[in-house]
């Protein structure tokens, strides 16, 4: 009886999906980081552990919204934790809620001027959001379209 090594071990299903399968391993990750990051920044828009959110908010806007700016942000937590649980649960719908939410801030941080940095990021981000949709069409079972692969 001759010894299995590591290296020759046969791997479990899930294993060999993955390895085979680079795009589904990006749908993977762009979906657990679209699902934990709006959560995790949500929850801290009522703890402010990360920062003063409110510091992030253009006048312009805090001026238009009704109540104070530490309430708008709490609103726009809520939208963050809603945003995560929606690509969890429906990615390809999910993926297009944190694109146009993404573009939202994005707007917010040009008015508010002096972020472009964290503007151009928040760009990046939106692609990757978008990228996600569209990884879901293959890849999501729930997705309007073919499961492939």
């Amino acid at each position: 009886m001759a010894a299995t090594s590591a290296t020759t071990r046969p791997e479990g299903a899930l294993a060999r999906i993955l390895a085979a399968d680079p795009s589904r391993q990006a749908y993977l990750l762009l979906r657990t980081a679209f699902t934990v990051a709006p959560i995790v920044f949500g929850l801290d828009k009522f703890a402010n552990v990360l920062t003063d959110w409110t510091h992030y908010l253009a006048p312009v806007i805090d001026r238009i919204v009704p109540g104070t700016a530490t309430q708008a942000m709490w609103a726009v937590g809520v939208v963050e934790i809603v945003a995560g649980v929606v690509v969890a649960l429906r990615p390809r719908w999910g993926g297009l809620l944190v694109a146009a939410w993404l573009a939202g801030i994005i707007l917010n941080l040009l008015l508010l001027g002096g972020y472009y940095d964290v503007a151009l990021r928040d760009f990046g981000l939106l692609a990757a959001a978008l990228a996600l949709s569209r990884l879901a069409v293959a890849y999501d079972r729930d997705a309007a379209g073919p499961i492939s692969r």
